[in-house]
């Protein structure tokens, strides 16, 4: 009784090789493909890119970008001596007295100084997302390192507000 089903397991094992035995060639070859043979040891030549119009008119918005993240920058640090002044001023007192009312109207100010920040890195994360994509997909060439520092600097910027920010928010007494 165990036999029948081990006999039918063993022909379609069996079958399974007899498709093999029918092919005229069953194994990969062994022969050297050519990236084998390739001297690696001399470069090959790096062709030279010549930047196209979207390549030169993201590298523009890069820069009209970057622009806009340190104006908005500056925008910042004139706020912040002021608002640190006031947050420091309220930093003992009650939640809604008039020091601390004052020390979150300049934490609000401060937050809207850097709009112009904020804006600009979204903007260039967009842009370097693009790009990148493109770059991958094969439609565009080019060089991301325009972009790249721009969207850094943009992102240490915006970084250094939000951590300023917080600081003065952690003087005050919350509610």
């Amino acid at each position: 009784m165990i036999l029948r089903p081990l006999l039918s397991s063993l022909a379609l094992l069996l079958s399974g090789c007899a498709a093999g035995v029918a092919d005229t060639n069953p194994y990969p070859s062994l022969a050297r493909r050519p990236v084998e043979t390739r001297d690696y040891a001399t470069p090959e030549p790096s062709p030279t890119l010549v930047p196209s119009p979207a390549d030169v008119a993201a590298d523009a918005d890069a820069a009209r970008f970057a622009q806009q993240a340190d104006a908005g920058a500056m925008m910042f640090d004139k706020a912040y001596g002021e608002a640190e002044r006031l947050t420091r001023t309220a930093s003992g007192a009650a939640v809604s007295s008039e020091p601390w009312v004052a020390a979150q109207a300049a934490i609000s100010g401060l937050e809207a100084a850097r709009n112009d920040s904020v804006s600009a890195l979204a903007a260039l994360d967009t842009l370097y997302t693009a790009r990148a994509s493109a770059i991958a997909d094969g439609t565009q060439s080019g060089d991301l390192t325009p972009l790249e520092t721009a969207r850094t600097r943009a992102l240490a910027a915006v970084d250094s507000q939000n951590d300023r920010i917080d600081a003065l928010k952690a003087m005050l007494a919350q509610p």
